[in-house]
């Protein structure tokens, strides 16, 4: 299992420090990661920035810091708009397409994208049959490249693993694979050894990073107490100390066959706040809890 770490992490959302595409490859390497994932949209590695200078320029940073891009992370929701006139899903279709591209020129296998958001604008099956042409399109122009489309089970569509799993059915493109993540099924109460055994032959690439769930309650001053508010909070903690089964959920993977690669990221406000330093540690603190207890 190769271990790899997101530019995400350090593109300066959430209140996180900041680094360049060719100052995170540094970190990375530095850190002791076999590969990164790099952001595909500004500020890091948008398309519309993207020219054959900066391709060289990363390819040279990979190659000095002797690291691999593996993953090129894109951004969609193929629930497209009311605005029926706008081809978002056309947009959305070309925008993977030169991600695969761009994977391509950087030696990295795999575009990982979403499904889409529920809309109230169309029909449950609707929706879904929207979402897999849009995919269907997507894996046949990256595998002009060469490049595997991993699925992640982020957006609405397709979240749970059965839906997922047939989702990927009826795509029905062999480079059409999964990332399978744990936090997804850990909130939503899936079972997460069986998941990702069950998950594990289809799956590519797989994002991580560990949480806790902070309860809520608003107070109501008629009753002179508080109301349960659903759901909770959540935020992230190094890996390893939040609530999500991860020796469950990678042994359930590896049980069932998984030999892809496994991401970190920090995609959110982290505890210890943004600070470089601590951004550091968390992304050591996943090596080490990975090489410890499954390496």
């Amino acid at each position: 299992m190769k271990l790899c770490l997101f530019s995400v992490s350090y593109a300066g959302f959430w209140g996180q420090h900041a680094l360049s595409l060719n100052e995170f490859i540094a970190q990375s390497a530095k850190l002791g990661y076999d590969s990164v994932m790099l952001m595909g949209k500004r500020p890091h590695l948008a398309p519309l920035d993207t020219s054959p200078q900066l391709i060289e320029s990363i390819k040279g940073a990979l190659e000095q810091h002797q690291i691999k891009c593996a993953i090129i992370g894109g951004y969609t929701d193929f629930a497209g708009s009311a605005a029926t006139e706008v081809p978002l899903i056309e947009l959305q279709i070309q925008y993977v397409q030169q991600l695969a591209q761009i994977a391509s020129q950087l030696g990295a296998s795999t575009v990982r994208i979403f499904t889409a958001y529920d809309s109230p604008r169309q029909t449950p099956q609707a929706l879904w049959n929207q979402t897999v042409t849009a995919l269907q399109e997507c894996c046949d122009r990256a595998a002009e490249y060469d490049v595997t489309v991993a699925v992640q089970n982020h957006h609405d569509v397709g979240v749970h693993s059965d839906a997922l799993l047939e989702l990927l059915f009826d795509i029905d493109r062999p480079n059409c694979k999964l990332g399978f993540d744990a936090w997804s099924p850990a909130l939503r109460g899936e079972n997460l050894f069986d998941a990702a055994r069950k998950m594990a032959p289809h799956t590519a690439i797989t994002t991580n990073a560990d949480y806790i769930k902070l309860p809520r309650f608003a107070y109501q001053p008629e009753f002179i107490n508080y109301q349960r508010q659903e759901p909770d909070l959540v935020r992230a903690v190094k890996f390893g100390t939040g609530f999500i089964d991860y020796s469950a959920f990678f042994h359930g993977l590896k049980e069932g066959g998984f030999k892809g690669i496994a991401t970190y990221e920090m995609c959110s406000p982290l505890r210890g706040g943004g600070s470089l330093d601590n951004l550091n540690a968390y992304a050591s603190e996943y090596l080490t809890w990975m090489k410890t207890h499954l390496l």
